[in-house]
C-alpha cells in the first residue's frame, strides 16, 4: 500500500517536471505582475535587501566586536540564502490555497505549483546574488578552489526547501492554521541558525548550531563562497534530509492527491 502511494506521488513529480514550460511561465508571469510599470522591477527587492544587509552588518559587527570586512560577507550570504530558503517554504505553504482556481478547474499535477514557487524565488535570488558579488569584491575573499561547491550546495538547499514546502502545502490545504505555525517556526529558526553570528560565538551553547540541520544546509552555500570547504557532515545531513523528506512528500501526495481539490 505504501509503495502504491509513493508511486502515485512519483508519477505526479515526473509529470510536473515534464511541464517545465508551464511552471516557468507561471513564475515569470507572477514576477511581471508584481513589478508591472516599475522601473527597477525585481531589483527593488535587491535594493531593500542591500540596505538591510548593510544595516544589520554594521549594527551586529559593532555589538559582537567583529571586523566588518570579514563579518559583512558572512551576513550578506547568510541573509540572501536564508531569504531564498524561507520564502520557498513560506510561499509553498499556501500555494495550493492561492492556486485553488487552477486546481479546481484544470487537471494538473500538484507539484507543478511547488516548482513554480521554486523557480520564481530562484530568479529573485539571482537578482539578490548581485549583493553577494559586490560584498565579496569589497571584502577581498579569494579562495576560488571552493567556489564551485556553492552550486551543489545551492541545489541541496533548494531541494530541501522544496520538499518542506510541498509537505507543508498539503497540510496547510487541510488545516488552515498550519501556515501560521510554519511562519512562526521560520521566525524562530532565523534567530537560532548561524546567520547573524558564527557558531563559535555561542561558546558552551555551540550545540545549538551543531545539531541544527538548517545550519548545515546553510553552510553548504555560504562556506564555499567564503573560501571554506564545508564539513562532510553537512553534506550527509543535507542529502539525508532531502532523501527522507521527498519520500514523505511522495507518500502524502499519493495518499491525498484526490482530496486536495476538495480542501482548497
Amino acid at each position: 500500500m505504501i509503495s502504491i502511494k509513493i508511486k502515485t506521488g512519483f508519477i505526479d513529480l515526473i509529470e510536473s517536471l515534464s511541464l517545465w514550460r508551464l511552471w516557468t511561465l507561471f513564475g515569470w508571469i507572477e514576477i511581471r505582475q508584481r513589478y508591472a510599470r516599475s522601473k527597477l522591477g525585481p531589483f527593488w527587492l535587491t535594493l531593500s535587501m542591500g540596505i538591510m544587509v548593510g544595516s544589520l552588518s554594521v549594527i551586529y559587527a559593532t555589538l559582537f566586536l567583529q571586523d566588518l570586512t570579514t563579518y559583512l560577507p558572512m551576513v550578506a550570504i547568510g541573509i540572501v540564502t536564508w531569504t531564498l530558503f524561507s520564502t520557498i517554504i513560506g510561499e509553498g505553504c499556501i500555494i495550493y490555497i492561492s492556486s485553488s482556481n487552477y486546481i479546481k478547474q484544470i487537471k494538473t499535477p500538484r507539484l507543478i505549483f511547488i516548482l513554480q514557487v521554486i523557480w520564481k524565488n530562484l530568479v529573485i535570488f539571482l537578482h539578490n546574488f548581485l549583493i553577494i558579488i559586490l560584498v565579496l569584491a569589497y571584502s577581498g575573499v579569494r579562495e576560488p578552489l571552493w567556489y564551485l561547491l556553492f552550486i551543489p550546495g545551492l541545489f541541496l538547499l533548494v531541494i530541501n526547501a522544496g520538499w518542506i514546502a510541498a509537505l507543508t502545502g498539503i497540510f496547510s490545504a487541510r488545516f488552515r492554521d498550519f501556515p501560521q505555525i510554519v511562519n512562526a517556526f521560520l521566525q524562530v529558526s532565523f534567530y537560532i541558525t548561524p546567520i547573524l553570528f558564527e557558531s563559535k560565538m555561542l561558546g558552551k551553547f555551540y550545540w545549538i548550531a551543531k545539531y541544527n540541520p538548517l545550519a548545515h544546509i546553510l553552510s553548504l552555500v555560504r562556506d564555499p563562497l567564503l573560501g571554506i570547504n564545508p564539513d562532510l557532515i553537512s553534506w550527509v545531513v543535507a542529502f539525508s534530509m532531502a532523501s527522507v523528506g521527498w519520500l514523505f512528500v511522495l507518500f502524502f501526495l499519493g495518499k491525498y492527491h484526490k482530496q486536495i481539490p476538495y480542501w482548497v
